[in-house]
Parts: structure tokens; C-alpha cells; sequence
């Protein structure tokens, strides 16, 4: 049986090495090459457990023409896999897209791109198993209350606010509905408050030392309902990242999240 064969866009990124060592332990996957940021002291090559090396590169094209990969698991940033998605898709490589940012309109053109090409594409805001429990977990309380609180935190280094997980449950929370949202007479500092969508505060929390936090606190009268999850290390989203892989490789439509692989 032919080993699916897969490429890492951010492959020196902290997802992106978790993800390449995920890869090597796969008996059906086979790591082909990396990308890396332009003037990397890294760039050159990746050494593998067995002791081989693949390609690592900032020229995602070369990368492309040299491996000839099945899959494209990007996790670079917005920008950076927006500007690559005609190149990746193109060359009718599976893709999953694990990077937060991306806006309604990028969403729209990926769509329209996997139309187009016909080839496997999943967006995964979060990979964490758990996490798209809490999300499912989110959609049956919704209905039973009016107020609703997300709080989101992550390290310091991440670039976006509020996270794409949070973004989504904002999301699931109020598809169908708009949720009652005080609004305070007198804010002697801006923006405590949080961000705000149809009713749903979110608030975002940056600090040395978390991985990933999400806390959705929902009030009625005389009540409180705290759901939270978090994960402790990153090699939780893995098995979530190879379910995907194994997926838009079977599997050639547009996907957004986890839950709808899962079946959640």
C-alpha cells in the first residue's frame, strides 16, 4: 500500500513540529518536506527519527515540484497560506488549513478554490477532541439561557485576537439567536467590557505560560453554568491533526471543523 505523502507549511512552528514528529508515527503517512519562514538558520533540512532528512524550505513551490505531496497541512499564518492557496490547491493537493484569522471573505475563496479543483479541504479552527465536545456542549445550552461569557487565553506570542476557537463558538452560540448583553452606564476604561457579537462578550487573555483555554459562562436568573476546556500540551491536537489528514485525502469537499470529520 502506498504511503499517503504529506508536507508541513510552518514545519519549524510549535504545531508544525508536533506535527512532523505526528506524522513519522504514522504507519500509512510518509513526511515529505517542510516549509519555513524566508532566512531561517533552519532551512535546509528535516532530520527524521529513522535518521533520513527531507527537504525544508521557504519556496513552497520548489517544495512542491520536488516532493510531489498528497497533502499540504498548513500552519503558518493567514496571510502567509492565503497567499499560497491557488499555488497548493492548484497543483490538486488535499489541503488542511490549521491556522486562525482566516475572514469570511478567505473562507469564501478557499470554497470557491476546492470547487474549482476538486480536491480535499478542511479548515480546523481547533483540533483538540475535547474541545470540539465543548463546542457540541455549547449548542444544547444555548437555548436555555440569555447571557452569555467567553473567555479565551493563550501565550503570549500568539498574533490574533480573539482566537479562532472562540470565534467559532461565538459562532454556534448564536446562530440562532441574540443573547441579552449589559451595557454599562459608566466605562472608565475602554473595552472591559470585550469584544461583543449579537449579545456574546469575548474576552481575550495573552500570558506566559498557557497553551489553550476556552471558558463559555452562561447566566439565567439565580444561575450559572460553567463550561471550559483546556489543553495542557500541544500533542493533544494530534490526533485530531492525523484524523483530518486521513480525511481530505479520502474525502475530496470543502470541510469546516472537527465536529463534522467526527461526526460530533
Amino acid at each position: 500500500m502506498t504511503n499517503i505523502k504529506v508536507l508541513v507549511g510552518g514545519a519549524t512552528g510549535r504545531m508544525g513540529q508536533h506535527t512532523v514528529n505526528a506524522i513519522q508515527r504514522e504507519p500509512n503517512l510518509e513526511l515529505v518536506g517542510g516549509t519555513c519562514s524566508p532566512g531561517s538558520s533552519q532551512e535546509g533540512s528535516i532530520k527524521l527519527n529513522n535518521g533520513d532528512s527531507v527537504p525544508l524550505s521557504s519556496n513552497l513551490e520548489q517544495l512542491i515540484n520536488q516532493t510531489n505531496p498528497d497533502i499540504y497541512v498548513d500552519f503558518t499564518n493567514a496571510t502567509a497560506f492565503i497567499e499560497n492557496a491557488q499555488l497548493v490547491i492548484s497543483n490538486g493537493i488535499h489541503t488542511v488549513v490549521g491556522i486562525s484569522g482566516l475572514s469570511k471573505e478567505d473562507t469564501e475563496v478557499l470554497a470557491s478554490l476546492q470547487n474549482l479543483y476538486q480536491t480535499g479541504l478542511a479548515i480546523i479552527p481547533m483540533f483538540a477532541i475535547g474541545a470540539v465536545v465543548l463546542r457540541k456542549l455549547c449548542e444544547e445550552a444555548s437555548q436555555y439561557f440569555d447571557y452569555v461569557d467567553i473567555i479565551e487565553s493563550h501565550h503570549e506570542h500568539k498574533i490574533d485576537t480573539p482566537s479562532g476557537f472562540a470565534l467559532d463558538l461565538a459562532n454556534v452560540l448564536t446562530k440562532n439567536k441574540e443573547y441579552s448583553r449589559n451595557n454599562a452606564e459608566m466605562e472608565t476604561l475602554d473595552n472591559t467590557r470585550g469584544g461583543e457579537k449579537q449579545g456574546v462578550s469575548i474576552h481575550s487573555i495573552r500570558l506566559p505560560g498557557r497553551s489553550s483555554h476556552h471558558e463559555v459562562i452562561f447566566g439565567t436568573s439565580g444561575q450559572i453554568l460553567t463550561l471550559k476546556h483546556d489543553t495542557l500540551d500541544r500533542e493533544c491536537y494530534m490526533p485530531g491533526v492525523i484524523k483530518t489528514i486521513n480525511y481530505v485525502y479520502s474525502n475530496s469537499v470543502f470541510t469546516i471543523g472537527l465536529e463534522n470529520i467526527l461526526g460530533i
